[in-house]
Formats: structure tokens, C-alpha cells, sequence
């Protein structure tokens, strides 16, 4: 499998791949073990990526990354749709969400964004999945996921900043979308005076 790096927040190293062939969970190792390994400087198969052990029902678990047994400081979040996968690695005390989705919804999920979404111009698919794909990549950022309601996010009228109302972060966004895909960073933001 091919992966393509992203444009992506300082801080953070991400890259994007696709092939339909490779389950979403090898795909997301692969990936992750390429970027941590060019990360850390060393060859591709000193780096093993496991998932977390789940601290109770309904944890959902994270990828890390050891090395000799240790484990690596670094954070992996990852976002896959259809066959394509985002691996982002970054520090751990970053609070950072990313989302893809193609530029061709499912006439559900179509439906679903339409639903939930604060813009005028709903009946604009491209906007329309420009707008969700961010507001998806707070969600994830947040980390309370399907406990807040798509619909309780706020974005600038630029698109450049994201938060939820009911806490004090506010989130930056950055857009990385590329060969058809719609992706977005959402990364946490140190409040200014």
C-alpha cells in the first residue's frame, strides 16, 4: 500500500492511505508503523503497533506504538472511510480529531448531514461534506464522540476554528483533503488573553 503525507498542523505527522485489498485494520498498523518509525528515526520493523488493552465495556481502545518492548510516547489517532485510512501521530497531551469521507455521501448519509448541519444550503453536497467533515473532526477531538450531537458544534464563519459550547476549548482546523478525499484536522488551541 501506497501512502501519501498530509498537510497537517504543527506538531502533527499524517499520512493517507488506500487500497481495498488491506483491511482497515492493517491499514491502519501499516501506516502507523511507518510513521512512528520515521518519527523515531529507526527501520519499519523495530516499531510494533498494538491496540490498548479496553479499561471497561464500551472503551474504545486505542493504537500504540512500542519499541523494544517500551512504549513510545507518541499518539496515534486514525480515521478510515470506505477504503482509505488517516493515521495522525502526535504528542499525547495534544487533544487532536480527524475525519474523511469521499465527495460522493451515500444517499443515507446524505440525508443524515442535512439533518444535523447548521448551514444554509443544504441541497450543496460539497459544502455540505466540507462543513460535516469538520464538524465530525471536533467530535473526535473532544472525545466525548456520539455523546454530543453533531448539531452542538460551532465553526467560524471561515472554517478554521471549531468548538462545543459547553467546554472552554476551542479547536483549529485544518484541511488536508486530497485525491478525492475530504479530510480535516481538529487540534486543540491554548486559549489567548
Amino acid at each position: 500500500m501506497k501512502t501519501v503525507l498530509l498537510d497537517t498542523p504543527e506538531g502533527v505527522t499524517a499520512r493517507l492511505g488506500w487500497d481495498p485489498a488491506i483491511s482497515v485494520h492493517d491499514r491502519r498498523r501499516m501506516i502507523a508503523r511507518e510513521l512512528v518509525a520515521d518519527r523515531l528515526g529507526c527501520p519499519v520493523d523495530e516499531v510494533r503497533i498494538v491496540r490498548e488493552a479496553p479499561r471497561g465495556f464500551g472503551y474504545h481502545t486505542h493504537l500504540v506504538a512500542t519499541r523494544d518492548d517500551v512504549d513510545v510516547p507518541l499518539a496515534i489517532t486514525t480515521a478510515s472511510f470506505r477504503a482509505a485510512t488517516v493515521v495522525a501521530v502526535s504528542d499525547p497531551g495534544l487533544p487532536l480529531g480527524v475525519d474523511i469521507r469521499d465527495t460522493h455521501p451515500e444517499p443515507a448519509d446524505l440525508a443524515r448531514m442535512k439533518k444535523h448541519s447548521h448551514i444554509f444550503d443544504i441541497d450543496r453536497t460539497a459544502d455540505l461534506v466540507d462543513h460535516w467533515v469538520r464538524v465530525q473532526a471536533v467530535l473526535e477531538a473532544d472525545g466525548r464522540g456520539v455523546r454530543v450531537a453533531p448539531e452542538h458544534v460551532r465553526l467560524d464563519s471561515g472554517r478554521r476554528r471549531g468548538w462545543i459550547p459547553d467546554r472552554t476549548m476551542k479547536y483549529g482546523l485544518v484541511d488536508a483533503s486530497r485525491d478525492g478525499w475530504v479530510i480535516t484536522f481538529a487540534y486543540g488551541m491554548l486559549p489567548t488573553a
